[in-house]
């Protein structure tokens, strides 16, 4: 007696297969988490995309079809969203419990669900690697905007600083990063189905090819990242005077604060360095120097000690309202220039709904209500032009990109971390302004109060940092430039094309999904009719 060998292939349970499913989902947003700083895997981001992808798409060796629900791919995108979110966030929560950390967390990975559903739905095309990019990029646009400004902190772009990807910044700045990180993780997910035998693969060789084509040129940063010319160089000091102690409470010793700074400006001076421009942080003086006699004073002490332009974080109040604030002070002319934040942190600085939010946390009433500034983001130090984009506005594209395009050779990012402690954020923080250093071709002057304290030049690499919760001064020639990279001049259409692509791409799959659940539906009245004529 003889028996037929068995050629079909190995087969999971439709059970068995959405536990798995669910663990590549979390376990890819763990490992988008350990692409960021203080980490800084940059692999671990596109790793992360490969699983989602994996977690989203048809897998051939399940009995009883492979086409997952939508509604269980929403699951799986907000399961993917939370587990990176948790764990990048928990210093929103240092100082105010976990509630706001949780309800941030959740939040942000609503908007993943999206990312799942739709992920679902073109994961099952023969392209759909490519479609997934879009999709992806788009969310993410909208999570970056909605609602209150959006909260463009948690872009996939910033785990790729330590990466070749981070070279596409100057072309496209953050997004276009976003999209060539998910375009390679789903392209690495895409070439892991086709060994698996998905039979749209077998019959479009040219699918896993792309997939491989595009792995390598992206892995080899293909050498985007050309410098500008440098016209000058300027020596610069970044100033961190650190605070009497962590916590929310330091404003209340804000005198402090400022003779902490007043003193290592003084030694600075002292130093023989001879800077011609320094930067402060932001609450550096959180006495207002315009109606505080003696905080003037000592400001303009350490101005005078130093004998160059300080650019001074403060709170001042106009007409307007409150205002955080960012002024030169020069040794010779006195305060002149003022840069107002312009993008303000919900939450913090300002906050929307108050009396809902009141009732879940007495939090709500810590939160400022300072106004938004205007301009360009530029003010004049000397003879030079700097832009600033103060603490949360370094995550905004528009921040540098509008004060490059207004004449800035050099970039500062004045910020005050002193409140989230020993947490990841000034490190989170850091990568920004890095990436932001690829973007617009200049150089970056980081300064904390707390720390950490930088010096980034024009790659994005660090030639200085400072330790957190320590007094102390950097000094570094830095290069001045006044190129224009494509990512300043048409960053914003990328972000547009690569949104709207990704939108046109939800509601064709939104069509195409109803179409299909149409032509089942039709097809099951017919077998029945049919079964009941047979019977």
């Amino acid at each position: 007696m003889t028996t037929a060998a068995r050629t079909d292939s190995p087969s999971f349970s439709p059970r068995l297969a959405k536990i798995a499913r669910i663990l590549l989902a979390g376990l890819g947003g763990v490992a988008v988490y350990f692409s960021y700083e203080p980490h800084g895997l940059a692999f671990m981001g596109v790793l992360g995309i490969a699983l989602f992808y994996l977690a989203l798409a048809p897998w051939p060796a399940i009995r009883h079809g492979s086409h997952l629900p939508a509604k269980f791919g929403a699951l799986l995108g907000f399961l993917h969203g939370f587990c990176a979110y948790v764990l990048l966030l928990p210093w929103v929560g240092e100082f105010v419990g976990a509630l706001p950390w949780i309800a941030l967390s959740i939040t942000l990975a609503l908007w993943s669900i999206a990312t799942g559903l739709f992920g679902v739905l073109v994961a099952r095309w023969r392209y759909g690697f490519i479609a997934f990019a879009f999709v992806y990029s788009a969310v993410e646009f909208l999570l970056s905007s909605f609602p209150f400004g959006g909260f463009s902190w948690v872009r996939l772009a910033w785990g790729q600083i330590n990466g070749p990807l981070a070279d596409y910044a100057p072309w496209g700045g953050p997004a276009l990063v976003t999209f060539m990180t998910a375009l390679l993780g789903a392209s690495f997910g895409a070439i892991l189905l086709s060994f698996a035998g998905d039979e749209r693969l077998k019959k479009t060789p040219a699918t896993a090819t792309t997939g491989i084509i595009i792995g390598l040129s992206l892995l080899a940063g293909l050498g985007v990242n050309t410098p500008g010319p440098t016209t000058d160089e300027v020596k610069i000091a970044a100033v961190q005077g650190n605070v009497p102690r962590m916590g929310l409470d330091f404003n209340a010793q804000r005198r402090a604060v400022l003779a902490n700074h007043v003193n290592v400006t003084k030694d600075l001076g002292a130093s023989g360095e001879n800077p011609d421009l320094v930067f402060w942080p932001e609450n550096s003086s959180d006495v207002n120097p315009f109606r505080d006699r003696e905080a003037r004073d000592l400001i303009t002490e350490a101005v005078d000690t130093v004998d160059a332009p300080v650019l001074v974080g403060t709170l001042t109040k106009d007409e307007v309202g409150d205002r955080n604030t960012a002024v030169v002070f020069d040794p010779d002319t006195g305060a002149g220039d003022m840069h107002h934040k312009r993008f303000l942190q919900p939450f913090g600085e300002w906050m929307p709904m108050r009396d809902f939010f009141r009732i879940f946390s007495s939090y709500v009433d810590m939160a400022g209500d300072f106004k938004p500034g205007e301009g360009d983001g530029t003010v004049r130090m000397g003879d030079h032009v700097v832009g600033v984009a103060t603490c949360y506005e370094v995550a905004f594209d528009a921040a540098y990109r509008d004060a490059v395009k207004a004449g800035a050779q050099i970039l500062t990012t004045p910020t005050n971390n002193a409140t989230f402690g020993f947490t990841d954020m000034t490190y989170q923080q850091l990568a920004m302004s890095r990436m932001r250093a690829i973007e617009t071709d200049r150089a970056v002057v980081v300064s904390a109060t707390s720390g950490a304290s930088a010096i980034v030049h024009p790659d994005g690499t660090v030639s200085q940092e400072t330790e957190i919760f320590t007094p102390a001064y950097l000094v570094e020639d830095l290069p001045l430039r006044d190129s224009v990279t494509f990512a300043v001049r048409y960053g914003q259409f990328i972000q547009w094309l690569l949104a709207a692509a990704g939108i046109a791409i939800m509601l064709a799959a939104s069509v195409g999904a109803r179409r299909g659940y149409a032509s089942s539906r039709s097809q099951q009245l017919a077998d029945t009719a049919q079964a009941d004529n047979d019977n």
